[in-house]
């Protein structure tokens, strides 16, 4: 079924279309194991990481659109917002009081904000809080690329000056432009989406990626996503981690019926099956909630994703599940692993 080592796409769609449920996850299991059991200093056997960390939405005002979301708002909105200072010194205070390392910050594609407030507020957030901030997708910067008049190197460079960390890997969804074209028609291409990967990457700054499945793609779109992945991190080794979450519809403009935990746990497996070279797969409870997320530690995932002290697009699809540290260390015992804390880069925290 594999040769040398590694699926082809041929390879990958017949496991993922036909493989046994059980078969293929004994495979992922075993294939997290083998890769985790190299570094002691990474991820030992038993070990399964967690970050304890914050999403903070500066502002839900975005031109986008994205027939997937219940979060944004038009400009103008009533219910559109801009975090003020306050608001995000709050924010943040909080999470360090709660032991978090890391904050999370993505907003809409807002129009009428330059590049200089995020590099501000960058500024005003490293001077006053001892925080690895993970900011502004890709979609994001291609925006401010554009609204700025610069090129996206000179924006990632610009925002990692004034205090950027690290990249998440939001506005992925499927990184098939026939698809992009249909569920968010404004949001930037499958090219420069990765361009914007391997040029943060070239700037010493590591990313995550991620993928939105179970809305208007096909099956394959999907392989599709993981080998497009797959081709940039043997380039640039820059990913720390890839995260599939399955599409919420509630209050959305795709009706379809949820993705079920079976089909959530195959693309899981599949998962780390393709990407041979991506260290760490995570969990998403915060879509498919505990229960699916333990079972997704035999199924390929090595880490439990984030505490997520707050989180609010996901919530605003109806989706409300709320885990607290504790919660998580004894999922993760119970299902016979070893919970660690871990920064973006997953490096372990003292226990």
């Amino acid at each position: 079924m594999i040769e040398n080592g590694r699926l082809n796409i041929n390879q990958a769609w017949d496991l993922y279309r036909s493989g046994n449920f059980h078969t293929l996850g004994r495979m992922a299991h075993e294939a997290r194991l083998k890769n985790h059991s190299q570094s002691l200093e990474k991820h030992s056997q038993p070990v399964v990481t967690y970050v304890v960390d914050r999403n903070v939405n500066y502002s839900n005002v975005c031109v986008c659109g994205c027939r997937f979301c219940a979060f944004f708002r038009p400009p103008g909105h009533s219910e559109s917002f801009v975090l003020s200072r306050k608001e995000l010194s709050e924010k943040l205070e909080e999470t360090l009081r709660l032991g978090g390392t890391q904050v999370l910050l993505q907003g809409g594609l807002h129009p009428d904000l330059p590049l200089s407030f995020y590099e501000e507020m960058l500024n005003f957030i490293k001077s006053k809080y001892p925080i690895h901030i993970h900011a502004f997708s890709p979609p994001e910067i291609v925006f401010f690329s554009r609204l700025e008049g610069v090129g996206v190197g000179e924006v990632i460079s610009r925002l990692r000056l004034a205090g950027l960390d690290s990249i998440p890997g939001g506005g992925a969804e499927i990184l098939v432009d026939s698809v992009r074209r249909r569920v968010s028609p404004r949001k930037c291409s499958t090219a420069e989406w990765l361009a914007v990967m391997e040029e943060a990457h070239s700037q010493g700054l590591r990313t995550t990626a991620t993928m939105m499945f179970g809305h208007e793609e096909a099956p394959e779109d999907r392989l599709l996503h993981l080998f497009a992945l797959r081709d940039l991190q043997d380039r640039t080794a820059g990913f720390t981690a890839f995260i599939p979450w399955a599409f919420q519809p509630q209050n959305t403009a795709i009706p379809r019926e949820p993705e079920t935990a079976v089909s959530y746990l195959r693309l899981l497996a599949i998962s780390r099956l393709v990407l041979d070279n991506f260290d760490n797969i995570q969990a998403s409870w915060v879509t498919m909630g505990p229960k699916v997320a333990q079972l997704a530690l035999f199924f390929g995932a090595n880490d439990f994703g984030s505490t997520m002290i707050e989180e609010n697009v996901v919530a605003a699809a109806g989706v409300h599940f709320r885990l607290s540290a504790e919660e998580i260390h004894r999922i993760i015992q119970s299902a016979g692993f070893e919970p660690r804390r871990r920064t973006m880069a997953y490096e372990l925290l003292p226990a």
